[in-house]
């Protein structure tokens, strides 16, 4: 597999003013990349997205994210191990870092999420006709699990991980509703596409993403914020959905606490209809 490094210089000359920023970038600063959304990469390089898009093409990459995986699998970085964790580890060693990547990713993401938009997020949902929340890989079994848990409270929620579904969803939705994107990056295309559709037909539109500037914020009413650094090193974000897990038990919680008594009556429901099920 030819250098995506080497295509870089290779093709140097043919590239525009914009591109060659990046290219620089790219060159100068290989691994860092990595930890970097879209828009990070276009402010440092004084690009827009587009241009980084065109960019990661001309290398005969579909899109950013692609090259990303490129650069990290030509470096030996591989979405499944990082840099901190060596053949020497025990599973042990290995359990105690990825405890401690947790406890400091929770202990980041208190620092950037908003408890004035928590607030909200959690006030929209409970009073909601409606909750429809869009993850894609590494984002699905999120949504899964939040909708799992508004299911349990009585509240109408949908976890959709299919991308043609969430488009089809969206189309449908209503001021009544709510609608939630979950990508790490902020740059998954489907989670944004499906939120911006929602978002026109009047549904309340929350992201839940790591911070920094990308595209899921323009098709926001409600960011809320995680912020984990483990993607300078791994493609695969695993403390950061441990952050957004948290989230939403937080939400979870708030609106259990603060549910009326006939709204109570959802839970004791859902516990009556689990009880067959267990021995």
């Amino acid at each position: 597999m030819e250098s995506v490094l080497h295509k870089i210089r290779f093709l140097y000359d043919t590239m525009g003013p914009g591109e060659k920023r990046i290219a620089d970038y790219i060159l100068q600063n290989t691994q860092s990349i990595l930890g970097l959304s879209i828009n990070d990469l276009a402010d440092r390089c004084g690009s827009g997205d587009a241009t980084v898009v065109r960019f990661s093409r001309r290398l005969g990459f579909s899109g950013y994210q692609a090259m990303k995986i490129g650069i990290a699998a030509e470096f030996g970085s591989t979405s499944a191990v990082d840099s901190s964790i060596s053949r020497e580890d025990s599973c042990f060693d290995i359990y105690r870092k990825r405890m401690n990547d947790i406890a400091l990713s929770l202990q980041s993401t208190e620092s950037v999420l908003s408890p004035t938009q928590l607030e909200r997020a959690a006030q929209a949902i409970m009073q909601a006709g409606r909750v429809v929340i869009f993850g894609l890989g590494n984002s699905a079994p999120i949504a899964q699990d939040a909708a799992h848990k508004f299911l349990r409270l009585g509240l109408d929620a949908q976890a959709c991980c299919d991308n043609h579904l969430q488009a089809i969803i969206a189309s449908h939705l209503s001021p009544q509703t709510v609608a939630i994107g979950i990508s790490h990056s902020g740059s998954s295309k489907d989670v944004v596409e499906a939120l911006h559709l929602a978002k026109s037909m009047g549904a309340t539109t929350i992201c839940v993403t790591n911070v920094g500037q990308s595209p899921i914020l323009s098709v926001s009413d409600i960011p809320l914020f995680t912020k984990a650094m483990e993607t300078n090193r791994s493609i695969l974000a695993m403390s950061s959905r441990i952050a957004q897990l948290t989230i939403f038990d937080s939400i979870y919680t708030y609106i259990v606490v603060n549910m009326d008594k006939d709204s109570m009556g959802a839970i004791h429901k859902t516990e009556s209809a689990l009880q067959d099920k267990k021995y």
